[in-house]
C-alpha cells in the first residue's frame, strides 16, 4: 500500500482526512476502533495515522524505536482506509499546531479533521500555541471513561462557542470552517498503551 509523503498532495485533494496523532507505543485495537467510527460517522476518505518520532508530553523512558512502532502500526491497521504514517518524521515537526501548519501547506486541497481522545482534550492546553490548533482543523473528539463534559476543561471552555451536535454535522464536520468541533458518541473502550505495556512488564517479570 502507498504511504501519504509530502509529494502526493495532488493525489488526495478533495478528500476528508481524518487526523490521530500519537506514539501508537504499541498500537492497539482502541486506536483501529476509533479509526473505524471515524470512517463511519464523520464520513471519512481515509485515517492516517501520524506516528510521533517523540511525543514532547511524554519522556524517552520505556519508548520503543520510532521505526518499530511505525513498522507495528501498520502491520496492526489492517485496512485499506487506516494508513499509519511516518508524515511527522517527514515533516520534522514535534508539535501539534506545527504538523497541522505544514500538513495544509503540502496538501492544500484536502479537509483534515483532527482526531483526539477526550483526555487530550481535558490536557490540550499543555501543548504548544494550542488555541491555534482550533484553528486549523475540526476536531472530533471520542468520549473516554472517566471524561463528561463538565471534566472537558479549558478548552471546551475557551471554544464552547465552536461546539457542534455530532447529529447535526457528524458527516459535515470535514467541510466546516475551523474552529469547530463535536464530540463523538462512540463506545467507551478502557483499552490503553500504557496498560498494555504495563501488562506486557508483568508478564515478562512473570517468565523471569
Amino acid at each position: 500500500m502507498l504511504q501519504p509523503c509530502l509529494r502526493s498532495g495532488q493525489i488526495y485533494a478533495g478528500m476528508r482526512i481524518g487526523l490521530l496523532g500519537g506514539s501508537f507505543n504499541p498500537a492497539h485495537a482502541a486506536h483501529r476502533e476509533m479509526s473505524l467510527y471515524a470512517l463511519k460517522r464523520l464520513g471519512l476518505d481515509e485515517v492516517w495515522w501520524l506516528v510521533s518520532p517523540q511525543n514532547p508530553l511524554k519522556p524517552e523512558k520505556g519508548m520503543a524505536p520510532f521505526a518499530v512502532r511505525l513498522e507495528a502500526a501498520r502491520k496492526f491497521a489492517r485496512h485499506l482506509r487506516i494508513r499509519a504514517t511516518d508524515l511527522e518524521a517527514q515533516l520534522g515537526t514535534r508539535y501539534t499546531v506545527c504538523t497541522l501548519r505544514k500538513l495544509r501547506k503540502h496538501f492544500p486541497h484536502t479537509r483534515f479533521v483532527w482526531l483526539m481522545g477526550a483526555d487530550n482534550l481535558r490536557q490540550i492546553p499543555k501543548w504548544h500555541r494550542w488555541t491555534e490548533i482550533f484553528t486549523l482543523a475540526p476536531i472530533a473528539v471520542f468520549r473516554r471513561q472517566g471524561y463528561g463534559f463538565s471534566a472537558f476543561g479549558k478548552a471546551a471552555l475557551r471554544f464552547a462557542a465552536s461546539r457542534h451536535q455530532v447529529n447535526g454535522c457528524g458527516r459535515k464536520l470535514a467541510s466546516l470552517t475551523a474552529p469547530a468541533w463535536l464530540v463523538l458518541g462512540n463506545r467507551l473502550n478502557l483499552l490503553s498503551a500504557t496498560a498494555i505495556r504495563r501488562h506486557s512488564n508483568q508478564d515478562e517479570a512473570a517468565r523471569g
